[in-house]
C-alpha cells in the first residue's frame, strides 16, 4: 500500500504543478495521467517475479492503459474545445505521466 500512496503523492504535486503553470485543462490531464498511471502499476505490480511471458503481458497492459487515457483525454478535447483546450490537456498530460514514468521503478519494488 505505501507504494501507491507515494504514486498518489508524487502525482498529486505534478499535477498542482501543471494546474499552476497551464491552468484547469492542464490539471484534467494531469489528473487522467496519474489515474492511467495508478492503473498500469496496479496491473504490473503483482507480476514483477512471474515468467517473463506474464510480465510483457502485464507490461503491454499497462501501456495500453494509458495510451487509452492519453486518446480520451485528446477525444474529449477535441470535441469539447471550450470546456476543455487540447494543447493544455495533452501537456498536462504528458508533465505528469512521464517524471512518473522515470521513477516508476520506485513504485514497482
Amino acid at each position: 500500500m505505501k507504494p501507491y500512496l507515494l504514486l498518489v503523492g508524487v502525482g498529486g504535486v505534478l499535477v498542482a504543478v501543471v494546474t499552476l503553470i497551464g491552468g484547469r485543462a492542464a490539471g484534467i490531464g494531469g489528473a487522467v495521467a496519474l489515474g492511467a498511471q495508478l492503473g498500469a502499476v496496479a496491473l504490473l505490480r503483482p507480476a514483477m517475479r512471474a515468467a517473463q511471458p506474464v510480465f510483457m503481458a502485464r507490461w503491454l497492459g499497462g501501456m495500453g492503459v494509458r495510451a487509452l487515457a492519453l486518446g480520451v483525454v485528446l477525444a474529449i478535447a477535441a470535441t469539447h474545445r471550450a470546456a476543455l483546450g487540447p494543447l493544455p490537456a495533452s501537456l498536462g498530460f504528458l508533465g505528469v505521466l512521464l517524471p512518473l514514468l522515470f521513477v516508476e521503478t520506485r513504485f514497482l519494488r
